[in-house]
């Protein structure tokens, strides 16, 4: 059995290896006196129970992330889990996969926007502008 600096230390070090050092440092930082036992905690946690357990590979606990944020509509969290997927192997067609998966499970308005969310992602780090965020309904003319 690990201690729980063993285990926060292993989840530190999956945290910044799946989402980068710069969000966990910012994440850190920011943290105060306020949210700090809550980083702690999600870094033992999450990050060092979960996440680094032998039992699925970062590539498939990142589809089933993707999966799940999307559902909910964790919109925040589902795009610094976008990158962190990339990070961790998965292609952008394979995220577009996971989304379709999502609409036929979670709903069409939940993996329409997490599709959303994606692109400007995605169009982001190919150095493109991202599409910029609406919350006008698409028409539809006939």
């Amino acid at each position: 059995m690990s201690t729980d600096q063993e285990r926060h230390a292993a989840g530190l070090r999956a945290r910044r290896e799946v989402l980068g050092d710069a969000h966990v440092d910012r994440a850190q930082t920011t943290a105060g006196a306020f949210s700090h036992d809550f980083q702690d905690f999600i870094t033992r946690y999450a990050w060092g129970d979960v996440w680094s357990r032998d039992g699925l590979g970062r590539r498939e606990r990142s589809l089933i992330t993707l999966a799940l944020l999307a559902g909910l509509g964790r919109d925040d969290e589902l795009q610094l889990h976008i990158r962190g997927a990339l990070n961790n192997g998965v292609t952008s067609d394979e995220i577009g996969e996971v989304l379709l998966q999502t609409a036929v499970y979670a709903g069409v308005p939940a993996a329409n926007a997490a599709f959303a969310i994606a692109q400007r992602v995605l169009d982001e780090l190919r150095g493109l502008d991202p599409a910029p965020r609406t919350t006008e309904r698409p028409t539809v003319e006939g």
